[in-house]
């Protein structure tokens, strides 16, 4: 076999044979090509043909080799059918009608956007538009998410946000819904509030499916969860309730001690108690004395600490009625407003003990969104960055 027939078919495209090899003034490879058969098959009604009568050149670009920049010039040939009595281009496999690059190209770019740290780079090493790349991309990413994410509602999942951009002049969030029985992400919308989440969610079928939904204490997811799903139990995330003194305590601390993270009273009065070792504890507890209103928020911190190791449903309401009978005597002020939160998120507190669902997985997959935020130098397209995020989370 001559070397050049060799070179063509582990270099280029399978129907296709080199004619030449220059180098332009931009200092790009180009390989002259044309097809190899004998006749073509219509279009418009596959009756073969083999009257050519021109002949045309088209450029496309393919992936680099040895980090050169390759174009393919290809000689495309220009049948006239007898039956319809009009032309057709001869197709080439490889290269889809009406672009300009093949899809060996495009599989190279996909692989260069998942490896390389940010798309200009990969718009830099294959000097290529950014139209190409985000085409190339997100049209992947688009039917890849239909390929994963096409069923109904589980039935448990997790609603949280996460910061999105601040382009527009104010904050703006994305709501994320986790599939908890396949532990991937289900949907990504804009915005937390009520009508937003309605629109966007109204297609996937299967609401009736959903039995728990776990999320933070927002009275938006609340009213929100309710409407949506009429069959579910809401269920308040424990770590956003354990958390909900510690503004109030870091605020007294630092009436006290100053503004200082390292020092080691503020993380003694963050840990759980029951962590501390004993030593830790009776130093802490003599510090506390000379402060009654620190000690108090403290004192309803571990409290609410202890309640979340109560294992069953009827002790833990007994327990909270307890801890709510007590602040209701307390006159710090940040007591009285926890007392009327817990009064307000009762039952959702109280329904984590009969599954101990928590929203932990829905915050690792925030973790997730900040990194592909970094990774990006901030995000602008919503459209774009919901496709990215799902591909990664599926």
């Amino acid at each position: 076999m001559p070397q050049h027939q060799r070179l063509s078919q582990q270099v280029l495209l399978p129907e296709l044979k080199l004619i030449n090899i220059y180098e332009n003034h931009k200092f790009q490879k180009v390989q002259i090509v044309e097809k190899c058969s004998d006749l073509e098959i219509c279009p418009r009604c596959a009756t073969p043909s083999r009257v050519v009568y021109d002949r045309r050149r088209v450029r496309v670009h393919d992936a680099p080799i040895r980090d050169r920049d390759v174009w393919l010039e290809i000689v495309k040939r220009r049948f006239y059918c007898k039956q319809c009595r009009k032309p057709f281009t001869e197709p080439v496999q490889g290269v889809r009608k009406g672009k300009r690059t093949t899809e060996r190209y495009k599989r190279s770019l996909l692989w260069a956007c998942e490896t390389f740290t940010d798309l200009k780079r990969v718009k830099k090493y294959y000097r290529c538009s950014t139209w190409t790349i985000y085409n190339a991309l997100y049209e992947h990413l688009a039917i890849n998410l239909k390929r994963h994410i096409n069923y109904p509602w589980p039935k448990t999942i997790g609603v949280d946000e996460h910061f999105f951009s601040r382009s527009k002049g104010y904050r703006e969030f994305a709501t994320v819904f986790v599939d908890y029985n396949n532990r991937r992400v289900r949907e990504l919308v804009l915005g937390r509030a009520r009508p937003d989440l309605e629109e966007a969610l109204k297609d996937i079928p299967g609401r009736e499916n959903v039995k728990n939904v776990c999320l933070d204490l927002s009275d938006s997811y609340k009213s929100f969860a309710k409407n949506f799903f009429p069959n579910a139990q809401l269920i308040a995330d424990k770590f956003h309730v354990l958390r909900l003194l510690n503004p109030a305590l870091n605020r007294y601390r630092k009436e006290i001690t100053g503004d200082k993270r390292s020092n080691p009273v503020r993380k003694l009065l963050l840990r759980n108690g029951k962590n501390l070792e004993y030593f830790e504890r009776r130093a802490l507890y003599e510090w506390l004395e000379e402060y009654p209103d620190l000690k108090a928020i403290y004192h309803f911190k571990e409290c609410l600490y202890g309640f979340y190791r109560i294992n069953q449903y009827d002790a833990a309401a007994k327990v909270l009625t307890k801890i709510t009978d007590q602040m209701a005597l307390c006159k710090i002020p940040e007591i009285k407003t926890l007392r009327r939160t817990l009064m307000r998120w009762r039952n959702e507190i109280l329904n984590y003990f009969k599954n101990r669902i928590t929203n932990a997985r829905t915050e690792g997959f925030n973790n997730v969104a900040k990194l592909i935020q970094k990774r990006a130098y901030g995000v602008k397209s919503f459209k774009f960055y919901r496709l990215r995020y799902l591909n990664a989370c599926v």
